[in-house]
């Protein structure tokens, strides 16, 4: 399936496609955790994924509130006025 990385890479592939790919795992955190940015993250989903797999994930995270930590407490922090 997926490649391990060598030994002067810490992480396995298949876990930073599992991170990335779950919704409510930030980039900050997979940075975090693994040490790769979100840049790093996008191309080993680019290399690992099919294409049509791939274009499908970028689509899903692209502006997507839970993957980026600053958006997630921007939500939290505004104050909601008005009426829904």
């Amino acid at each position: 399936m997926h490649q391990m990385k060598t030994s002067n890479e810490p992480h396995s592939t298949d876990q930073v496609i599992r991170m990335a790919w779950h919704d409510r795992t930030s980039f900050d955190r997979i940075e975090e955790q693994i040490g790769l940015n979100e840049s790093a993250v996008i191309r080993i989903m680019r290399r690992e994924l099919k294409p049509r797999s791939f274009r499908l994930w970028r689509e899903r995270v692209a502006g997507r509130v839970t993957k980026h930590r600053k958006l997630i407490e921007h939500q939290i922090c505004r104050p909601k006025y008005g009426i829904d």
